[in-house]
């Protein structure tokens, strides 16, 4: 079967016609969250092997910071791009690519002799997370047939809320009784596995009028980012060398050049236009505002428990289960909440308790018993991401034109992303925390970057409430966010008002 996923006759080759009961459908929908989950649960647990991985290669806290940042800087870079080759050169084609260089860049990773060859093996794997991120769910809304896809996407999303709630145990007890390697050598096989049952199941799809890529906007923000990024993790620990120097300038010119470059493009990656509404730039702000302070801290928390704290890594990353086991089982209900009310007061109210779990965290030191001290942080920081990432969602496609739903929801999936990576970057430094040696306890800075996380997240409520509109509603299908929140994103099937999903 084709449709025109836009409304346009012949706009899109669209398969769609796969029933989810069949056995295709189905071995389809475990390939794509196959795929996704290898990338997503790639963010969390590799937080939890930061300590290993510092006591093994050395190169103290500022590998920490690439190890974490050099992956999330080409995936947020090049999410949007990632997702047009899979309109133009097909998305089935462009998601095996994915994995391919996924699969490679984790055993390049897990073999990594050096701190250096880690994170340029990193850097490749964040390449390989943009073309299988957009690409999971496009495969399932390209080739199940609609009637099916609520169904299919609920699927998918369930086997990723198994994925996050399993993945910390699973990678903490990797790195305890084997080798923090192991985290990286697990994605082969699963990955492996994942382009089998794509190769054997998966349909081809593609847009017949995609319109020319925008590699110079690609560019334009992969340099602009990379220098900016650089620059804020080496600098404070080699200063203003003419490295960094080079690295800064170059980035300064990249984020300069991304806007007019996308203004004189006929098919740009962020199309200007979305900006023009209010409520599209107040959600990303909050976006921007609250995945910085959940990125940074959780970043920190799994650096604190442990080399402050003496957690195992199985502990430590046992100890944020029940902000996932949150985020699980309230997202859909928050969602269907939304859906009712509007996604403003969520919105509002989410991100100040958020804030409110954050400063509980602040207060967790050396003697601080987990029932007393952890628990309850985690639990009200888990209720209000829980409150806040669904009626996020709305509030983005509300904002834009249903023909815009797909790159305002990139848009907004590629802004968590960065948001995450300039935290993990900026916070340690305004924190005070000390970066010189290698799995040290991080001292009172942790304290203070638990508080300028909750100040960010209450500036983000702040924002909602300003701008985004009382009566803005979407209609939402009732799935959970189910991402490990340290990755970034949120999993949801909202509808656009024609029937059509729309994968975050």
């Amino acid at each position: 079967m084709r449709t025109a996923r836009d409304g346009r006759p012949g706009a899109t080759v669209d398969t769609g016609a796969l029933a989810y009961a069949s056995g295709p459908g189905r071995w389809l929908v475990v390939a794509a969250a196959l795929g996704s989950g290898v990338a997503f649960l790639d963010g969390s647990v590799v937080t939890l092997a930061l300590p290993a991985i510092g006591r093994d290669l050395g190169g103290g806290f500022t590998l920490a910071q690439w190890v974490v940042d050099g992956y999330l800087l080409t995936l947020g870079a090049l999410l949007l791009l990632g997702g047009a080759l899979g309109d133009r050169l097909g998305r089935r084609r462009v998601f095996l690519a994915g994995l391919v260089v996924f699969t490679a860049a984790s055993l390049a990773c897990g073999l990594a002799p050096s701190g250096a060859a880690l994170v340029v093996a990193r850097l490749v794997q964040g390449v390989g997370g943009a073309l299988l991120v957009p690409g999971s769910l496009a495969l399932i809304d390209s080739s199940i047939r609609p009637a099916d896809r609520g169904r299919a996407i609920g699927t998918w999303a369930g086997l990723a809320g198994i994925a996050s709630a399993t993945g910390p145990f699973v990678g903490g007890y990797l790195i305890d009784v084997l080798s923090w390697r192991w985290v990286f050598l697990l994605n082969v096989p699963l990955a492996a596995a994942a382009a089998l049952l794509t190769l054997r199941h998966a349909p081809e799809s593609r847009d017949r009028r995609p319109g020319r890529l925008d590699v110079a906007g690609s560019v334009a923000v992969t340099v602009g980012l990379a220098g900016t990024i650089f620059a804020l993790i080496e600098v404070p620990a080699r200063g203003w060398d003419p490295v960094s120097v080079l690295a800064a300038a170059a980035g300064l010119i990249g984020v300069v050049a991304f806007p007019v470059v996308e203004r004189r493009r006929s098919t740009p990656l962020v199309p200007p236009g979305l900006f023009g509404s209010a409520q599209f730039v107040g959600a990303n702000l909050v976006t921007l505002a609250v995945y910085a302070a959940l990125g940074g801290a959780l970043f920190l928390l799994a650096l604190h428990l442990q080399q402050t704290l003496g957690y195992p890594a199985l502990a430590a990353g046992a100890a944020t289960l029940p902000m996932t086991a949150l985020l699980v089982t309230l997202s859909g209900r928050v969602g269907a909440l939304a859906q009712r009310i509007g996604p403003r007061w969520p919105m509002t109210v989410g991100p100040v308790l958020a804030a409110v779990g954050l400063g509980l965290l602040g207060s967790v030191r050396p003697g601080s018993e987990y029932l007393t001290g952890v628990l309850p942080g985690v639990t009200v920081l888990g209720a209000g991401i829980a409150l806040t990432a669904a009626p996020l969602s709305s509030a983005v496609l509300a904002s834009v034109p249903a023909g815009h739903v797909g790159a305002a929801s990139g848009v907004n999936n590629a802004v968590s992303r960065i948001a995450g990576l300039l935290a993990v970057a900026v916070l340690p430094v305004v924190a005070g925390i000390d970066m010189s040696v290698t799995g040290a306890p991080l001292g009172p800075g942790f304290g203070p970057a638990m508080w300028i996380c909750a100040g960010l997240c209450a500036v983000g409520g702040a924002v909602a409430a300003a701008t985004v509109g009382r009566g803005a509603r979407v209609h939402v299908h009732p799935l959970p966010a189910v991402d490990h929140p340290c990755t970034g994103r949120e999993v949801l099937a909202p509808s656009n008002g024609s029937g059509r999903s729309v994968a975050r």
